[in-house]
């Protein structure tokens, strides 16, 4: 019996020895178990982490991004001659302002001619074809006729028609009024909108081909369009922000408010961002197209939850925080972050004030195992 307790001793004591070194390097240690982080008591850790309970606090949501200023489209209008000819007269100058249909430029054509000549055979051959229907018609009213012949003179008129109605929305395209039309005369290019001369590239004489660029552009710059990208990430933070104000490159102390005006529904696949317009005032003058700037949307104060920017850790896709379970136990929870400001950013999901957070040295856990 004495000999067996001589042989057991040594195991014992190994054992016991084992234990404790477990026990030792299990209070240094901090371990990942799920999504919970546990920091041993003896962890040097502990002395570089420090955590902030959660509160609301006022805070004016704010996001900034870049801008380029636009003409609104239906209030800008590039000019150029549906057909080639040679251009005669001109009615307009720089800074001249016009009504929907002024004219800007006469243009003599052969194109236009020909134009005009089908409009008036089209009309031609379209009322001699009525008059052959209502003969056929008449007759077989009058049980003279033939059925037959009543049906082609219908077909025929319909053809006609037809070509007519093609003829007639060809010279409205054009703002060409049919009833005024006379043959041989120039044509009469007219403003589609109302607004003013901001560019006059009419030359009397030139020749201009049917594909030549503009040589007038009116447009009504009383309003324009403020054209922003946001980011994909960024989009949920502007959906309840009604505030804008735009600050351009050429004047960086004169503020401009708008207010927005579409929120695109397709996303940029290229620069994973959404185009939003921003509709400004400009009755002064002051914002040219094609000037840049940055736009800044802003909410009316409210009560948000606002943590240290050190306490959000990103892997992967995921934005997490460590949330306090007590016992040095921290609990990863997914959180969607808005605006950072002073080292302070928003969560707009993920938390409910009163939680208790690692604010200062959450890096230190990254390497949990």
């Amino acid at each position: 019996m004495k000999h067996l307790l001589l042989l057991l001793l040594p195991a014992i004591v190994l054992c016991s020895c084992h234990t404790h070194k477990d026990g030792e390097e299990e209070a240094y240690a901090v371990t990942l178990k799920g999504d919970t982080v546990h920091i041993g008591e003896k962890s040097p850790v502990l002395s570089k982490i420090q955590t902030e309970v959660v509160k609301l606090t006022p805070y004016r949501m704010e996001f900034t991004t870049s801008g380029v200023v636009k003409a609104i489209p239906s209030n800008y209008a590039e000019i150029a001659s549906p057909f080639a000819g040679r251009i005669t007269k001109s009615f307009v100058r720089l800074g001249q302002k016009v009504i929907p249909g002024s004219p800007i430029f006469e243009i003599s054509s052969p194109s236009f001619y020909e134009t005009g000549k089908g409009y008036y055979q089209a009309k031609q051959e379209m009322e001699l074809a009525l008059k052959s229907l209502r003969r056929e018609q008449d007759l077989i009213q009058n049980k003279v006729g033939v059925q037959k012949e009543l049906e082609e003179a219908e077909v025929n008129y319909e053809l006609k028609k037809k070509d007519y109605e093609n003829a007639l929305a060809a010279l409205k395209v054009f703002q060409i009024n049919p009833d005024e039309l006379v043959l041989g005369q120039p044509l009469l290019v007219r403003s589609p909108i109302a607004g003013e001369v901001v560019t006059d590239r009419i030359v009397l004489g030139q020749y201009l081909k049917e594909d030549s660029d503009p040589i007038a552009v009116i447009a009504n710059l009383d309003k324009v369009w403020v054209v922003a990208h946001v980011k994909e990430k960024d989009l949920g933070m502007i959906l309840a922000l009604d505030d804008v104000e735009i600050r351009l490159v050429a004047m960086p102390d004169k503020p401009f408010s708008g207010t927005i005006y579409h929120i695109s529904e397709m996303l940029d696949e290229e620069t994973r961002s959404v185009e939003v317009l921003i509709e400004c005032d400009n009755s002064a003058r002051l914002i040219k197209p094609a000037m840049y700037g940055t736009v800044k949307l802003s909410d009316k104060e409210a009560e948000v939850i606002r943590i240290p920017t050190s306490a959000i850790l990103q892997e992967e896709n995921q934005t997490y925080v460590l949330v306090s379970l007590g016992n040095n136990n921290y609990r990863k929870q997914t959180v969607v972050s808005g605006p950072t400001e002073d080292n302070k950013t928003v969560i707009l999901s993920g938390l409910n004030p009163g939680d208790e957070v690692i604010s200062t040295g959450a890096f230190y856990l990254l390497d949990a195992r």
